[in-house]
């Protein structure tokens, strides 16, 4: 047993270099064979250098290149890319804005090799194109006109860089104004602008309606009134046609009345009446006047009077309308 122990150790002894040196041999194979191939993703293209120098370019699928000799340089991603980037610039009217610009540019596959060694640091460079496009813009422009011709900016700067990117391999597929951001104090101050434009215009259109109602009121007051009119001529019209029937009827039935005995008659019955009227309106105030034998004599005169006195004409009227003969 000792003796095969010593056999073996004798024999790894002896065999030891070779043995370290087939491991290394078959390391190295495996090295080599792994970075022989290689894959590449889609929309996406791989730039191969020998020795420091361009070689090719590895388009989607699966690749070979030469171990120790060939490298990859590095990939470029033909998919469409966004570029944000804030300026801050000053308006026409001295305002401070920053303005938000989304560009949106992807790599030319024709112009792979210009767009991967042209430019160092193309994000970079693209944003220096977009400070020198807006700031020569937006200062030409007061601060609503930044608003109102946001997307003029935004072509300016689409059609500068296109022409510029196009010798780089890059194509500028949109520029966008996300954003326009004015200064704080200047935005609270416009807010405040806003705020009373639309109070002032609050206040015509509730002037105007007010105007319209008082309008509206006022003619169908005169409406009212001029109905109202022609109701108390029509009153008056009828109560002059029923004195005259009266006075016809009385004169009638008991000729030895005169006119005069008739209207005073009528005056005193209507006044009575009209005492009546009051006294049985709840709404009515109280009304004090004498009724004593020896004064129905002066309120009959103070009626004729008040009534016809004034306009001796309307008695006339009335009795020229009863057609009264002349009494013995």
């Amino acid at each position: 047993m000792q003796s095969w122990i010593y056999s073996m150790l004798k024999f790894l002894k002896d065999h030891l270099f070779l043995f370290f040196a087939s491991f290394f041999i078959l390391l190295s194979l495996g090295t080599m064979i792994f970075n022989l191939f290689f894959t590449v993703k889609q929309q996406t293209v791989v730039i191969l250098e020998r020795f420091g120098r361009f070689l090719r370019f590895c388009k989607p699928g699966l690749h070979m290149r030469m171990p120790f000799m060939d490298k990859i340089r590095g990939t470029l991603d033909l998919r469409i890319q966004q570029l944000d980037v804030k300026v801050e610039t000053k308006t026409e009217d001295n305002v401070f804005v920053s303005v938000l610009v989304a560009l949106q540019f992807r790599a030319i596959s024709s112009k792979i090799y210009e767009a991967f060694y042209q430019l160092e640091n193309p994000e970079e460079q693209i944003t220096s194109y977009i400070f020198d496009v807006v700031r020569a813009k937006v200062p030409s422009l007061c601060l609503d006109d930044v608003f109102s011709k946001k997307d003029d900016i935004a072509i300016s700067v689409s059609d500068e860089l296109s022409s510029i990117m196009a010798e780089f391999g890059y194509e500028i597929v949109k520029a966008l104004i996300t954003d326009i951001q004015p200064d704080e104090h200047v935005k609270q101050a416009m807010n405040e602008i806003n705020t009373s434009q639309r109070l002032r215009m609050a206040a015509q259109e509730r002037g105007e309606a007010e105007k319209i109602m008082r309008i509206k009121q006022a003619e169908a007051e005169s409406e009212a009134n001029i109905l109202h009119g022609q109701g108390i001529a029509g009153q008056r019209r009828a109560i002059m046609e029923g004195l005259s029937a009266s006075l016809e009827e009385v004169h009638k039935n008991s000729p030895q009345f005169s006119q005069k005995n008739v209207m005073e008659m009528v005056l005193l019955i209507q006044y009575f009446d009209m005492l009546r009227e009051i006294g049985g309106s709840s709404r009515s105030n109280t009304v004090f006047v004498e009724h004593s034998p020896q004064n129905i004599a002066n309120i009959s005169e103070q009626l004729r009077h008040l009534v016809f006195a004034p306009k001796p004409d309307l008695l006339e009227k009335a009795l020229d309308t009863a057609s009264l003969p002349e009494s013995p």
